[in-house]
């Protein structure tokens, strides 16, 4: 192997036991002059984050739309606008129906004449048509409970209230008060917020690391420091041709009604990728096909070194080989190469003698 080109300020270092690096000496008092910063190489626990911006949507299961289902009129609304909040079995609004009048006195006289019947083959008959009027009435929005206040007062009813199935925020009114409405009208929307839905995007390369049912967070600029927990339900597995994207459906429980439909949030998922010798990005100098660092040998000298590198965790790369744990690098190497044209000029050389297939001139350069 050639010897490096001599400078002013710079020793070469010496060969042990034939190793191909070479050390070079930058003068102690230089490096604090220009400001080196040196770190350790550390075995660290390695985290690894993805984030994606995805839209709140309603729980699909828990939003309820009220279509008629028998022919009337509005005779009552309860609710007037988008967003009021209702509880759970609320009124939502009356309808005033002749058919619904006719279908609670047949079911009020089969009652009748199943309590007049002298033995019990004689009731079996009303009993079967008592079920069948059951069902028709519960067909048309009207709950076990009002069924059950039916058949204690026996006093039949021309209005049907329509109740909240849950606590929820009305969603949509498209009906006015003496409306006339037809069977398969839409009445009212209700959605139930304390669940709602994230429907988020991630590249195709991060899929592998999603799987249903794991834990993520969610926020929003509307919340500054305060984090949502949701869990991971679906991965959509087409991809989105253009954008190279899969959608990913977010669970989160919403008791506050906090996160509302439409509102953009931030997803970050934070997942613990074992332990690993690790170095300071800023430590590593990229020369074409490989990555040095600079090693601390001490008294000023330094002595650049192959590494290959994993994985890049935030500020911090994974280190398969090269270095050794608890050894002394270089953390500005780039700063350290911009300062000192001295160091510019044993990399080159160190860069000649590692690669001379590199087909690079005797200065250095292509």
């Amino acid at each position: 192997m050639q010897g490096m080109p001599g400078m002013p300020g710079m020793k070469q270092g010496e060969m042990k036991g034939g190793e191909k690096p070479r050390e070079f000496v930058v003068p102690v008092e230089r490096q604090q002059q220009i400001g080196v910063r040196y770190a350790k190489v550390e075995r660290k626990p390695l985290r690894h984050s993805i984030r994606a911006v995805g839209l709140i949507v309603p729980d699909k299961t828990r939003n309820w739309q009220f279509v008629s289902r028998v022919d009337g009129y509005v005779q009552k609304l309860d609710v007037t606008a988008p967003g009021e909040l209702v509880d759970k079995n609320a009124p939502l609004l009356s309808i005033y129906s002749p058919d619904l009048l006719t279908s609670e006195r047949e079911f009020v006289e089969l009652l009748r004449m199943r309590d007049q019947a002298k033995s019990k083959d004689a009731r079996e008959t009303p009993q079967r048509l008592i079920e069948s009027a059951k069902r028709r009435l519960q067909l048309w929005n009207v709950t076990d409970q009002q069924i059950a206040d039916l058949e204690k007062t026996r006093k039949a009813s021309d209005t049907l209230t329509l109740l909240s199935p849950f606590r929820g925020v009305v969603q949509s009114v498209p009906v006015e008060q003496g409306k006339n409405v037809k069977v398969g009208d839409m009445l009212v929307e209700v959605a139930d917020l304390s669940v709602v839905w994230v429907w988020a995007e991630f590249y195709e390369n991060e899929l592998p690391m999603l799987q249903v049912g794991q834990n993520i967070d969610i926020s929003t600029k509307s919340y500054p420091g305060e984090k949502f927990k949701g869990t991971i339900s679906v991965i959509n597995p087409f991809l989105d041709e253009a954008k190279r994207t899969a959608k990913v459906r977010i669970d989160i429980p919403n008791p506050d009604f906090k996160l509302r439909p439409g509102m953009y949030v931030n997803a970050d998922l934070e997942m613990d990728m074992g332990e690993a010798l690790t170095v300071p990005v800023s430590a590593v100098m990229p020369t074409g096909t490989r990555n040095v660092v600079f090693v601390d040998k001490g008294e000023g000298k330094l002595e650049p070194r192959i590494v290959e590198l994993g994985t890049k965790y935030a500020d911090i790369y994974e280190v398969k080989s090269g270095l050794q744990e608890n050894e002394r690098v270089v953390a500005s190497a780039n700063f350290l190469i911009d300062a000192e044209s001295k160091v510019q000029g044993a990399l080159r050389g160190f860069e000649e003698e590692q690669t001379p297939q590199d087909g690079m001139s005797p200065g250095g350069k292509p």
